[in-house]
């Protein structure tokens, strides 16, 4: 019995990911609040991918234009995902 349990302990925390404690990705568009400016962090991380790009950052952006100028640039330089 004790080998069953720490069979399916192994298995429960080996620390792969599932559908139960995945934390499911919402579409930027779905954002409620998507409209308002970009934050900090997504500002300077921005700038950081941009200038390994080679590009600039537009100024004034929402959070979802930042999100999905962050995903075409991390595509881009091989970099997150």
């Amino acid at each position: 019995m004790t080998g069953r349990r720490s069979g399916y302990l192994e298995r429960a925390f080996d620390g792969r990911e599932t559908e139960v404690n995945r934390n499911p990705e919402k579409d930027p568009q779905d954002w409620t609040t998507g409209d308002e400016p970009m934050t900090g962090p997504q500002e300077s991380y921005l700038h950081t991918l941009a200038q390994e790009a080679g590009e600039e950052v537009p100024e004034g952006l929402t959070k979802v234009e930042a999100s999905q100028l962050i995903d075409r640039l991390q595509e881009q330089t091989g970099r997150g995902k």
